[in-house]
């Protein structure tokens, strides 16, 4: 998808963020700083909430948020861009041998304007964003009629159907 398409506009993006190593608050108010100044204008953010893992077992609990932002990034460069605040952050690797792992931040693309995207790289909306009460459940607080592409459902339709 060329980078062109996406060039002068501002793009409507929602980020879901989690931590369940280190000072996890402090890497998150991280994550959103560099967020603001790497990605594009902050226009919301959830508050922050503990959570089980999600995925594998851990005895270590995540704290996630959502936040909402105005960008000038084509998806693909805004996978590019949220994956190195990632790794400045401390993140080693997004998966071991396919299956989940606590991590210091995670940083996952749930909705990019209203675009349906099936890519090697990238997948929108996130393709697991549904089924997860983490996600759903910040989104709900600052978008609760946010349309899922797809589905067609709000974030608060969706975050009544998971369990």
């Amino acid at each position: 998808m060329p980078c062109s398409l996406f060039r002068g506009m501002e793009h409507r993006i929602f980020l879901s963020l989690g931590s369940n190593q280190g000072n996890r608050r402090e890497l998150l108010e991280q994550a959103i700083g560099c967020l603001s100044r790497d990605v594009g204008q902050i226009i919301q953010t959830s508050s922050m909430i503990e959570t089980e893992p999600w995925g594998f077992v851990s005895s270590s609990l995540f704290l996630n948020a959502v936040v909402e932002l105005e960008t000038e990034l084509s998806p693909t460069e805004l996978l590019d861009r949220t994956q190195q605040l990632e790794r400045e952050l401390g993140r080693r690797e997004k998966s071991h041998n396919g299956a989940y792992q606590d991590r210091p931040i995670d940083i996952d693309i749930l909705l990019y304007d209203d675009l349906v995207l099936h890519s090697d790289r990238l997948t929108l909306p996130h393709p697991q964003m549904h089924k997860r009460r983490f996600v759903l459940e910040p989104l709900s607080q600052i978008a609760p009629e946010q349309i899922h592409p797809i589905l067609r459902c709000t974030a608060t339709e969706l975050l009544a159907e998971v369990s």
